[in-house]
């Protein structure tokens, strides 16, 4: 398997797993990401350098990126706030691989980069119904930050997320 930052030739790839990681959350009720969200980001996020992804040999395994900063940062306690941080964001698992371990994969990918960088603590924010990836986080030494974001969407959509960190 290949693990590299992501480059603008891998966009059209991007998309096509994340449209697909998105249908089968909304299959399983987890209706949290759309047709903007995170597709229309990952241009952006290719140009700052902070999306990595997993390929073997020419198919898109998983993808996440890593950002210095969070809107929800200041919602929720964390162990120290002192220390440099680094936040995980729009990790996605190709469905097709699927309960195979590749999330636990990228996420200690996330924690060898973050550590790389200087951080001291990975931390990420996840939806309260998105359990699945509450148990993923848990599972790999995540710890539950005190307090909730609330991430306002619309007048009518409000997402409350759960602030969790590693220290590495």
């Amino acid at each position: 398997m290949n693990f590299r930052l992501a480059v603008m030739q891998d966009l059209p790839r991007l998309k096509a797993m994340y449209k697909d990681i998105i249908q089968n959350m909304n299959n399983n009720q987890i209706q949290i990401w759309d047709d903007i969200y995170p597709c229309e980001f990952f241009d952006e996020d290719i140009k700052n350098n902070r999306l990595y992804v997993l390929y073997s040999n020419e198919e898109l395994i998983s993808a996440f990126v890593l950002c210095d900063t969070n809107l929800g940062e200041k919602s929720v306690e964390w162990q120290d706030n002192q220390r440099k941080s680094l936040y995980l964001d729009r990790l996605g698992v190709n469905v097709n691989y699927s309960r195979m371990g590749i999330g636990s994969l990228m996420l200690d990918k996330a924690k060898e980069v973050a550590q790389n960088c200087g951080a001291e603590y990975l931390r990420l924010f996840v939806v309260d119904i998105n359990v699945p990836a509450i148990h993923l986080y848990i599972k790999n030494g995540f710890i539950r930050a005190n307090g909730i974001y609330d991430e306002v969407i619309d007048k009518d959509l409000v997402l409350h997320e759960y602030g969790f960190e590693a220290a590495l």
